[in-house]
């Protein structure tokens, strides 16, 4: 093991254990029990774990479930019990809720977004849909530029941002192989990829993980359905879009006149291709239409999970290539926010910091700024894992923030920011991918990056502001 490997364990793994030896009046918080101690503990080792990767980042969030049963829960092992000698002991956690993490009506609702987009790209719905919309987008550069980014961005909405951006750069292979050498307009179309892709996730509840876990905390008054989420989102990513775009187009002039994109295929005709072709209009219309219905979003989400396995559209081999990280991410962040708030620990330690004495304005700007750094240096599913909680439960304990919209707001906001996070190949999947493509600089994308980033914090201070003003927040 190299020396800076053993340092990340070292550091992960061993500063928990300290923070579980300290004294509870070490922590400066009135009333601090063992058990919040101990999901310090947790939250300290999930944030450093998912920094430092010394483990996969899948497998920190098994951990984090696996150790709350262990160590907070009524059926964790037996010397990590109460006792009467212990009085300052806390809440102690049900398994079962723990364990229900990993079935959450969330994590049924991106299942079925992946049969969705696992069905699609196995009958080629995803690239015959590519070629039929990027046809009135014409020939010139900046306009054939656009039709990606717009293609990019609505396959986001309802496939992994990862995917999609694989695909999309496989098209655009033979678009590349056009520019001269010193084309800047190369680097505008290898960056207009990921950046759509990062952008579009934002569209809809199953886009992106972060917007999933949102949800998680958006109940009661403050719920947002699948329609209505769409309603406000899909204006953001609009807007963002065109930004973007004339962003690229600007930096990036490509030297061109015209140019040709080839995407050979035909909408296949099997029956099976057909079942595909009515269950992914169906789900998305049934989305649409909200609860009119009687169902809710997690509900529909597992109507393509029944009928493609029925009609053995998707079988067993393919269950293998379902982003089962990515779920069990979620699920994780899940638990760690349901330690933070039945032990008490969230809203302990936003007590004991007078957010009221601040402006709600302010709390609202520094904790959306807080998520927008930390989703560029780390895993945008991470970053919500960790401030989803703590932001949920500072938007209870202000009042004054509910004449800014309060939970919902300030909630989208951090949303939002978590997945503009893109200024580094290592910020997420789609920079990567682009990067290790060899068409753009770290440079160039961190300059794209930072200033979509700012832009976009700034338009969703507007939309929410837009939004308190015809009364949905």
């Amino acid at each position: 093991m190299k020396l800076k490997e053993a340092l990340r364990y070292l550091l992960a793994f061993g500063l928990p254990i300290v923070i579980l030896c300290l004294p509870l009046s070490a922590f400066g918080i009135e009333g601090m029990t063992i058990q919040e101690q101990r999901v310090v503990a947790i939250f300290v080792m999930a944030a450093l774990c998912w920094v430092l990767e010394p483990i996969p980042i899948y497998a920190t969030s098994v951990l984090v479930i696996v150790l709350e049963l262990l160590v907070l829960s009524d059926k964790a092992l037996i010397f990590f019990k109460s006792g009467v000698e212990q009085p300052d002991f806390g809440v102690v956690l049900n398994y079962k809720d723990i364990m229900a993490t990993f079935a959450s009506p969330i994590i049924m609702l991106f299942l079925g977004g992946f049969f969705l987009a696992m069905a699609a790209t196995k009958y080629r719905l995803d690239v015959n849909l590519a070629r039929v919309l990027l046809k009135p987008f014409g020939h010139k550069p900046a306009n054939v530029m656009l039709g990606l980014m717009v293609i990019t961005a609505i396959f986001s909405m309802f496939m992994s941002n990862t995917a999609t951006t694989a695909m999309m750069l496989a098209i655009l292979v033979p678009v590349l192989s056009i520019f001269s050498p010193g084309d800047r307009g190369k680097a505008a179309f290898a960056l207009a990829i990921p950046v759509a892709a990062n952008i579009g996730g934002i569209g809809t509840p199953i886009g992106t993980p972060p917007n999933a876990i949102a949800l998680k905390y958006l109940t009661g008054d403050n719920y947002i359905g699948f329609g209505e989420w769409m309603s406000f989102a899909v204006p953001f990513v609009v807007v963002m879009l065109l930004i973007a775009w004339f962003l690229l187009k600007t930096l990036f002039p490509s030297q061109q006149d015209k140019m040709e994109l080839a995407i050979k295929g035909k909408f296949l005709k099997t029956p099976k291709a057909i079942v595909v072709y009515v269950t992914f209009a169906v789900t998305i219309l049934l989305w649409l239409m909200g609860s009119s219905h009687g169902m809710n979003s997690y509900t529909v989400a597992l109507i393509p999970v029944a009928v493609f396995s029925v009609t053995k559209i998707i079988g067993k081999d393919d269950l293998k290539n379902i982003s089962w990280d990515v779920l069990w991410l979620v699920s994780g962040g899940f638990a760690l926010g349901l330690a933070l708030d039945k032990t008490g620990l969230a809203s302990h330690a936003v007590s004991a910091i007078p957010f009221a004495e601040f402006s709600p304005l302010l709390v609202i700007f520094a904790v959306t700024l807080l998520c927008l750094l930390m989703a560029n240096f780390m895993s945008h599913t991470a970053t919500a894992n960790l401030l989803m909680p703590i932001v949920a439960a500072l938007a209870v304990s202000m009042d004054s923030l509910a004449g800014f919209g309060g939970t919902k707001a300030i909630l989208l906001c951090v949303t939002f920011a978590a997945s503009l996070g893109m200024s580094l190949p290592i910020s997420t999947p789609p920079n990567a991918l682009a990067h290790a493509a060899g068409h753009t600089t770290t440079g160039d994308m961190a300059k794209v990056g930072a200033a979509l980033g700012a832009i976009g914090v700034a338009l969703t201070f507007v939309m929410v502001y837009l939004m308190r003003v015809v009364g949905y927040v």
